[in-house]
Formats: C-alpha cells, structure tokens, sequence
C-alpha cells in the first residue's frame, strides 16, 4: 500500500497525517486519547474505506507528534483538528468529506463536523460516559452531527464500559445509527468493523 506521510502546521504545532488511497471521497479519522500506535478499528475502517475507492487519511494530533503521553484538552484538538482536516480536503480536492475518530477523536469528529462542512460523521467507540459515571453523559455531542441532518454511524462495544450499544441508542431519535460489535472499548472484531463501515460507506449519497 503506497502512503504518504506530511506534517501539517497548526497553532498547537504540526500533525502528521498519513495517507493513502485515490479517489475524489476523503476519509479522515483521529485518534483516541492515549498511546501512538494505530487501533485496529481504526485500521479495518481505512481498509474497508480503500476498498470503496475512497482517499483515507490517519491524522495524529499535534500532542502525539510531540510524543507527550497526555492528550490536549477538547477545545485544543479541535482547533488543531480543523485546519488540518481543511488542509487535507483542499489538497486532495475531495467532493465528499467523511470526519471520523476513535473515542476521543469521534468526541473531536462529532464537535467539528459543521466547522469542517462534512459530509458525514463515523464514530468507532464513542465514549458516551467515564465508567462507571453515567451521569457524566457526553451525548449532546453525538447529537449535533445527528441534528444537523447529517448520516452518522457509532460502531460500539457490545461490553463497552464507556457506554454500551443500547446506552448510546438511549440518547438519540434514531437507534439504527448504533451498529453493535463484539468487544469493549477495545474492538478488536475487525472483520466484523469492515464490513459495518463498508456497507455504510457504500449507502451515503453519491455512492
């Protein structure tokens, strides 16, 4: 698989962005709030995207780049998150746009959708709540892309301790955006990842 890889410049300083495909469809998925590798939910999504025809572009926040162990905090990803998003879509000249991240960054996809004009929105583990803190909800945040009109998936944990498939479902008006997989926060079913995120990939519009 050919990649390329480029440091993009933001005022929290630059992040790296990896990217592979062809297309005129560009997917960008972040990342969640600790190591600095790449999950394999994350990695089955950018294959199933591939296979679609679609450009694919992991973005590793500036905090990772830097090699600090701790994350920024949500107002600060989303500043470095838009313009590199933006950078990405001008240069690949992308008609579609689909935002995407894994818990923290499906936090940060859901937040920027409107900013960035997406397209639509996938979340892979959405972190509904702090374990066991259910009341600490974070759902108005998967609410605002959903209320905007725009197509979401929530590919979540079956035994996610961060909110289960039915937690998640709770707190909108639409429960088929939740898409149950096998595992917790850590998904690790890939196969079963793939073919979610391909089947949806395929139903948005302009397909």
């Amino acid at each position: 698989m050919r990649e390329r890889v480029e440091l993009i410049q933001t005022t929290m300083g630059p992040g790296r962005v990896t990217v592979c495909g062809d297309g005129d469809s560009l997917l960008a998925i972040g990342h969640g709030a600790g190591g600095q590798s790449w999950s394999k939910d994350i990695l089955a999504s950018r294959d199933a995207a591939l296979e679609r025809g679609w450009v694919v572009a992991l973005v590793d926040q500036p905090w990772r780049v830097a090699g600090r162990k701790v994350a920024d905090r949500p107002p600060v990803l989303d500043d470095a998150w838009v313009p590199i998003v933006e950078s990405l879509r001008t240069t690949n000249g992308a008609r579609r746009l689909v935002v995407a991240g894994r818990s923290a960054g499906a936090r940060v996809a859901c937040r920027t959708s409107s900013r960035l004009g997406a397209d639509a929105v996938l979340c892979l583990a959405f972190p509904l709540h702090l374990p066991g803190r259910p009341a600490a909800s974070r759902i108005d945040e998967l609410r605002l892309p959903i209320d905007a009109g725009l197509p979401v998936r929530v590919v979540q944990g079956e035994r996610d301790p961060f909110g289960g498939p039915d937690e998640v479902r709770a707190g909108i008006t639409d429960p088929s955006v939740v898409v149950a997989v096998p595992g917790t926060h850590s998904i690790s079913a890939t196969a079963r990842v793939r073919e979610v995120v391909s089947t949806w990939l395929a139903s948005l519009p302009g397909e």
